[in-house]
């Protein structure tokens, strides 16, 4: 069944504009059928982008952008940083793209990958609603590859429902990156922070430095 994960969604296009304020901002996004969350802003994504600190800067990956909420949120309220959106939904980059370019944002640059297949660098944030409807398989192997892609001392910062697996998240991360807090909570969802102190060992476990 296609779903906001599908690579080519085929469903018939329905262009939806929303509007979305963000830390003084009110931004403008252009949403279709086969993305995730077209008709307004998610709670979940929502509540992410108000449990970011104040003040984020450096290299900033916003994974599995959709059509951009979260990233170019991001890189609205601080155009010192350098945002990457990416997303393996074709419609989704396209979205992102266009949305960048209708709210100005030059700090961005959107990327379709399947995961960290296309992209490269080390980040200082890495942010996501994880594709849930993906399964667990790649979704842990998503939390692997963000510990393998933020610097010494960089954070990921996940939101999930905790309907559809928060503990069993929360307790994975920890696996990965050796700590794991609930920095927010609401509605039925969970904010993840996690950050990076050490590296992964050949069995996944988290080795602080």
């Amino acid at each position: 069944m296609e779903h906001y994960y599908s690579e080519n969604p085929t469903s018939e296009h329905d262009i939806k504009r929303i509007k979305f304020g963000y830390r003084g901002n009110e931004l403008v996004f252009l949403t279709d059928s086969g993305v995730f969350s077209k008709d307004k802003v998610d709670y979940g994504t929502r509540l992410l982008l108000e449990s970011l600190p104040e003040g984020l800067s450096g290299r900033i990956l916003d994974l599995g952008c959709g059509y951009g909420a979260i990233g170019l949120s991001i890189a609205k309220a601080y155009p010192n940083v350098h945002v990457l959106l990416a997303d393996i939904n074709v419609r989704a980059v396209e979205l992102a793209r266009e949305n960048a370019r209708l709210n100005d944002i030059t700090n961005a640059e959107v990327y379709q990958s399947d995961g960290f297949d296309k992209i490269d660098g080390i980040f200082d944030v890495i942010v996501t609603n994880p594709p849930i409807r993906a399964g667990k398989e790649i979704i842990y192997s998503l939390f692997g590859q963000s510990f393998s892609h933020l610097r010494s001392g960089g954070e990921l910062y996940v939101v999930i429902q905790r309907k559809q697996g928060a503990e069993s998240a929360m307790d994975k991360l920890a696996e990965i990156f050796g700590n794991c807090e609930k920095v927010d909570k609401s509605g039925g969802y969970w904010v993840l922070r996690c950050v990076k102190m050490g590296y992964v060992n050949s069995q996944g476990k988290c080795h602080n430095k």
